[in-house]
């Protein structure tokens, strides 16, 4: 809830939050920095931050069940009054090793193509690839956990997240590098998306909080050490796989990205 208090002019400004920010981020080692620099900010106490799967970042978000989540590009426009609060998201210029098209055929042997369940953004994203670019007409099929056992002969998988690290097939297709290598863009996977509005002094510290989290990520990774890598390797993938600025170039992928995404749906 916003406190509003009335000018003379009848006008009204938009103050701090009354009660606590509820926050739904991305529970992967990529949006740990976040994670972390929002625990190390004066917005600790201001603030409840829950840590889930992308997909129900986006369903917590549109159901109004939290203020502001770390969601899917993919699923921005079902939410309410939605608007993109933060100059920093998760992203890639290139490889980013945590979503891969998973398969032990070449692209044009490929006959089912199994979607991760946590995913909507990759999901998409996979789809326009294989609709515009690779040219191939698989059957896509919405997978339930566990699925990455199913990815063997002709049926390959879009697996995203930290498990990615730990998957091995004779052909993995980085789709972020095949997005880069097509189109010569970055490419954004989750944006922070508010669906209320918030005050310019809430959304500048937010964002303060977000940047000290990304200027230490060493610390980060003593706080949250990896599971599935190394913190050499972790902090590698943080600082050279994934891009956070929310810059012209990956908003201009995202206008693509989104232009792409109609002509499937």
């Amino acid at each position: 809830m916003l406190k509003q208090v009335q000018h003379d002019d009848g006008k009204y400004l938009l103050l701090r939050p009354m009660s606590k920010i509820r926050i739904s981020a991305v529970s992967y080692l990529n949006s740990l920095p976040f994670v972390y620099g929002l625990n190390h900010s004066a917005l600790k106490n201001e603030c409840e931050i829950s840590l889930d799967i992308p997909s129900v970042c986006a369903e917590k978000l549109i159901n109004g069940n939290v203020d502001i989540g770390l969601i899917p590009v993919a699923a921005i426009s079902q939410v309410s009054n939605a608007h993109i609060i933060s100059d920093y998201c998760i992203g890639a210029n290139g490889k980013v090793k945590t979503v891969c098209l998973f398969s032990e055929v070449p692209l044009q042997e490929i006959k089912t193509v199994l979607l991760d369940y946590q995913s909507r953004t990759s999901v998409m994203l996979a789809k326009i690839l294989a609709k515009e670019f690779w040219k191939i007409n698989p059957e896509f099929v919405n997978a339930e956990a566990g699925f990455e056992k199913n990815i063997k002969g002709t049926t390959a998988g879009v697996v995203i997240g930290d498990r990615a690290f730990s998957l091995t097939t004779s052909y993995t297709y980085d789709l972020s590098e095949e997005w880069k290598k097509i189109t010569n863009l970055p490419f954004v996977f989750a944006c922070w998306v508010a669906n209320k509005n918030l005050s310019v002094e809430f959304i500048s510290e937010f964002n303060q909080a977000l940047k000290t989290g990304l200027d230490n990520i060493d610390q980060t990774l003593e706080e949250f050490p990896p599971s599935v890598i190394s913190k050499a390797e972790a902090k590698k993938y943080l600082t050279e796989n994934i891009s956070y600025d929310f810059d012209s170039e990956k908003k201009k992928a995202m206008e693509l990205f989104n232009h792409l995404a109609k002509k499937i749906t």
